[in-house]
């Protein structure tokens, strides 16, 4: 048994000062007991707690760290970066050259606007996609996950066809009854949700879903989604902010070939930093203040330090030609060594991997078991 006073006693002063001594719920081990561990280093695979104990981190800071911790390379373009400055409320050319990275490489992406977190993102690509379709109603998918502005804290109503309950107190009956929520990869589900409502402009989906355990989308599904979306004049929204650049190179796109009119990224584009981004078709991300009448801003948006810290990761993506594929032959050993011992002691378990493309043929990994799987943004 390692020993974790410092933690439990860190842990227990945390709570003095903030609520559930977390800054997000899912580091408080509430689902699995015990004690958070509080870390003060990190190194490629490997986590140190205050009490000197080692951990092997399959988490990866939820995501961004697709190179590992304090990627040398990455740490180097953080420093550099910050002896020039922290923050400047001005424009930078590195802004420009981190939206030029994100253009050239994802499908359907004419222009970017960088933010600071994924759910920054989210929200203000369904504010820009109900501006631009004219109507209210967004729909979401019960088990997805999108971050946690109002529109999006909602479960699935008593029916198909019926609106979304809160799932959050706070969140106001007015702003959710303009949610509604349908089944993931239930094509029929969705046509009936259209059929009981006309006013639903905008479909947020994530192409591989993480919140409920790995669970991607079905060809037929997403593909169905696109035309149901082009058909009916919605504004179809695909979430990436786990998948971009985590899935493959391209993210979702290899493995479904479906664009978004608009797509939102965040996680590795900031290779640890606070960023994130929503970008897509032109004529929808012109509507955007300072040209258009959605407004949408933030002091510490396009941050340079951030951005520096994206701009070393991508590179670091693009040039390693192999990764994703290593990545996949990880996450394959990974899963079966699970399904072994689960076989040889009689536990039900699912596993699922979803990969993969490398940077030139696009394969790549996305590994989870289907236990209980909980994301930050």
């Amino acid at each position: 048994m390692k020993n974790i006073r410092n933690s439990i006693n860190d842990f227990n002063e945390a709570k003095q000062v903030i609520p559930g001594g977390v800054n997000s719920p899912v580091r408080a081990y509430g689902n699995v007991g015990g004690t958070p561990r509080f870390i003060k280093e990190a190194k490629g695979a490997y986590l140190i707690d205050e009490d000197d104990n080692s951990y092997i981190d399959f988490v990866q800071s939820y995501g961004p760290l697709i190179l590992g911790h304090s990627h040398e390379i990455v740490i180097q373009a953080v420093q550099q970066a910050a002896q020039k400055g922290l923050s400047y409320g001005a424009p930078t050319e590195l802004e420009t050259a981190l939206a030029k990275e994100i253009i050239s490489t994802c499908e359907g992406v004419e222009k970017i606007r960088l933010v600071n977190s994924g759910t920054e993102a989210t929200m203000s690509a369904i504010r820009l996609a109900r501006a631009f379709s004219s109507k209210d109603g967004i729909m979401k998918f019960e088990g997805c996950y999108h971050g946690h502005s109002d529109s999006l804290l909602v479960k699935s109503g008593s029916g198909l066809a019926t609106f979304g309950e809160t799932s959050s107190k706070g969140v106001i009956h007015d702003i959710a009854k303009h949610t509604f929520v349908a089944q993931y990869n239930n094509l029929d589900s969705v046509l009936e949700c259209l059929k009981a409502h006309k006013n639903i402009g905008t479909i947020i989906v994530e192409p591989i879903a993480g919140n409920m355990g790995l669970v991607p989308a079905t060809q037929e599904f997403l593909q169905g989604l696109r035309s149901i979306c082009d058909k009916e004049h919605i504004v179809l929204i695909i979430d990436e902010v786990m998948s971009g650049f985590r899935a493959s190179l391209k993210g979702s796109y290899p493995f479904y070939e479906v664009k978004g009119d608009l797509t939102t990224y965040g996680k590795v584009i900031g290779g640890g930093m606070p960023l994130a981004a929503f970008g897509g078709r032109a004529e929808i991300m012109d509507m955007l203040s300072p040209l258009g009448n959605v407004y949408q801003a933030g002091t510490l948006s396009g941050n340079p330090i951030a951005v520096s810290a994206g701009l070393a990761t991508l590179a670091v993506i693009k040039q390693d030609t192999g990764l994703y594929t290593r990545l996949e032959s990880l996450a394959n050993q990974f899963s079966n060594g699970f399904m072994q011992i689960a076989k040889k002691y009689n536990i039900s378990l699912q596993t699922a991997v979803r990969g993969g493309y490398d940077n030139h043929t696009v394969k790549s990994s996305c590994s989870s078991l289907l236990i209980s799987n909980c994301e930050e943004r």
